[in-house]
């Protein structure tokens, strides 16, 4: 047997015994990693909106123009916009934030960078209780995983 078919089947075998290939190294980027950081993004929405912190609540969203906001008939586009739509409807002369909650939360990878979140949304306030449904695509960037699009009905 030449030298170079008995380095191959060394190498073969090395490759082949229990415990000697290569370990997979773990990721932040792992399934169960993501949903938690997806699942946290919206666990500190919650904090900042019960806490009547509109800006920390909005840190869950892309600060973008492209964001993009759905209800009822009305499209919002861009963070900004995002923002002053609930300052308006929860702020605004008279009104009250009330407490919020999600429930039934689902996150959905679809890729390593894209994620598709279901649930319901609760608000708590002293004259009423508002509930409904969204939808989120949430998207991993440079700070983290953010809302995209949200697309919410009551």
């Amino acid at each position: 047997m030449t030298a170079s078919k008995t380095t191959f089947l060394l190498c073969l075998a090395l490759l082949l015994l229990p415990g000697s290939a290569p370990q997979r190294r773990a990721h932040a980027d792992e399934p169960d990693d993501a949903k938690k950081a997806i699942r946290k993004v919206l666990d500190d929405q919650v904090v900042a909106w019960n806490k009547g912190d509109l800006p920390g609540f909005m840190e869950g969203y892309w600060q973008s123009k492209d964001l993009r906001f759905y209800s009822g008939k009305d499209v919002t586009s861009g963070w900004q916009a995002t923002l002053d739509r609930y300052r308006k409807r929860y702020q605004g002369e008279g009104k009250k934030m009330g407490q919020l909650s999600f429930g039934d939360v689902e996150v959905e990878l679809l890729g390593a960078e894209h994620a598709l979140v279901r649930g319901r949304w609760q608000v708590v306030l002293p004259d009423q209780t508002v509930s409904g449904l969204f939808t989120l695509i949430c998207k991993k960037l440079a700070p983290g995983w953010r809302i995209v699009h949200d697309h919410t009905s009551s």
